[in-house]
């Protein structure tokens, strides 16, 4: 049969029906053949036609097959990427966790190696202070100039020549000096120490950093200083009982 004769439905046949219509033949090709083969021939030719048939059908029938085993291969892979990646983050939140204990660790050192240093300059500088404390003799002299460094630190006028002119006219140089026949003791309060001065005026007029006592040298002269220097502008002023 020429092309010529071939019917236009025929030809117009798409290439999915042209390949289903060539299997149809060959089916029945292979047929045709089974039945013109002599009986003693069938066994060898069975075997043809069986393993024939099935390339045909298993095509079809593996191609899902294989497509979920690549989908089972990607969620596979999809699964070992998430694992992996869980895995490094964990680390990494392990390696940070780690750091930031050092950092905190190293932190408190070097806060507490700050804080011993800063204790021991103050120590050092303590001590220098007290070396640097000058060392009063325990006499006239040295209450005097004692007082007097007193009086320059809380801005009390006065010269040495003041205080001992005033000392000696009050009390010739005992600090354990008291008046027991004025006014003052009349009325209970005698005059007491190196400048004669009665309890209420010296706990009006004490200087701070010195001992609470009349009878003490230096507390005895700044306060009666500062008195002078309230009443009189200075104790340099005063000649006279004050």
């Amino acid at each position: 049969m020429s092309a010529s004769s071939i019917p236009g439905r025929l030809r117009r046949l798409n290439k999915t029906q042209k390949l289903s219509v060539a299997g149809v033949s060959a089916v029945a090709a292979a047929a045709l053949s089974l039945s013109l083969v002599p009986g003693n021939a069938q066994a060898e030719t069975e075997p043809q036609a069986i393993s024939a048939a099935p390339v045909v059908f298993a095509s079809a029938a593996g191609a899902p097959q294989a497509k979920t085993i690549q989908n089972s291969i990607i969620e596979q892979h999809s699964t070992a990427e998430q694992l992996v990646k869980a895995s490094d983050a964990a680390k990494a939140k392990k390696a940070e966790a780690v750091k930031e204990k050092a950092e905190a660790k190293a932190k408190k050192a070097k806060k507490a190696k700050a804080k011993k240093a800063a204790a021991k300059r103050s120590k050092q500088a303590a001590s220098r202070s007290e070396a640097r404390k000058p060392v009063y003799a325990n006499n006239l002299d040295g209450w005097i100039d004692e007082a007097l460094s007193i009086m320059k630190d809380k801005g009390i006028p006065g010269t040495y020549e003041g205080l001992h002119r005033n000392i000696m006219r009050e009390s010739s140089g005992n600090p354990n000096a008291m008046n027991g026949w004025d006014v003052n003791a009349i009325n209970g309060v005698p005059s007491i120490g190196l400048l004669q001065i009665i309890k209420p005026t010296f706990d009006a007029y004490h200087v701070s950093g010195t001992p609470h006592s009349q009878y003490d040298p230096v507390a005895n002269l700044t306060a009666a200083a500062n008195y002078a220097a309230d009443k009189y502008g200075s104790i340099d002023n005063v000649d006279s009982a004050y």
